[in-house]
């Protein structure tokens, strides 16, 4: 027997999260290929955040009729909450992310003599005031010495960018430094990254800088791609 409430209750998650993978899906395409402005497209995404959300809370009511009752229906309430679960979390870790991260989106190895966007859309300097709140919240953002020569290590850093995948802006032995444009995952922002090498007299010094094209913050994206791209460098420059 089937109770009809957690019956609906059920019904009622699965709608939800269906509905919160159509928002989020059509907020992904309007940016993408829509030609939607961000804020738009963001918007959207909240309501998918919001419609996912509400269908775990309807998925746990059920189950909480269920428990009660035991009189059917908990297959429906647990397929709400498979559906409603993906999106509800990543609302949740992008919100998160948002208060545990100062509202900066531009970093830096080097916060007193950053590298310099040249080739850039708008080639801004690094915003001094950038610089306390970075070191705080980011210690491990630190440059990378290499054993290495100028030349290996700026084939090192330019082959890590290509497997990458990242746009390729300059590349230039002769100025020092590489450009590139790195996409997120999900809606393709596009994040401006700048690798310079320079020379000392134990090999190679890796400074990188990346910046947010759109918005004020950036939940932490552009110090999490520097860690990440410096720890690879490392490794594929040591073995």
């Amino acid at each position: 027997m089937t109770d009809s409430l957690t019956r609906r209750l059920g019904f009622v998650a699965i709608l939800l999260g269906l509905a919160s993978f159509v928002l989020i899906a059509t907020a992904v395409w309007g940016f993408r290929a829509g030609g939607w402005p961000w804020p738009q497209a963001y918007d959207l995404a909240g309501w998918a955040a919001w419609a996912a959300a509400a269908g775990v809370l309807a998925a746990l009511a059920g189950l909480a009729v269920w428990l009660r009752r035991r009189q059917g229906g908990a297959l429906l309430v647990l397929l709400g909450l498979a559906l409603s679960l993906p999106v509800a979390g990543l609302g949740a870790a992008f919100e998160l992310a948002a208060h545990a991260t100062p509202p900066i989106n531009d970093i830096s190895t080097d916060v007193e003599d950053p590298p310099v966007f040249w080739f850039t859309v708008t080639p801004t300097d690094y915003p001094a005031a950038n610089a306390a709140l970075q070191r705080a919240a980011y210690p491990k953002v630190q440059p990378l010495e290499l054993p290495l020569s100028f030349d290996e290590a700026f084939a090192a850093a330019l082959a890590l960018i290509e497997d990458r995948g990242w746009e390729v802006l300059s590349a230039d032995p002769a100025e020092s430094q590489i450009e590139a444009i790195a996409t997120s995952r999900l809606f393709g922002f596009e994040d401006e990254v700048a690798v310079r090498i320079a020379e000392t007299d134990n090999g190679t010094r890796i400074d990188m800088r990346s910046r947010s094209r759109l918005g004020q913050i950036d939940r932490g994206a552009n110090a999490r791609r520097i860690e990440a791209y410096l720890a690879d460098l490392e490794t594929r420059a040591l073995n």
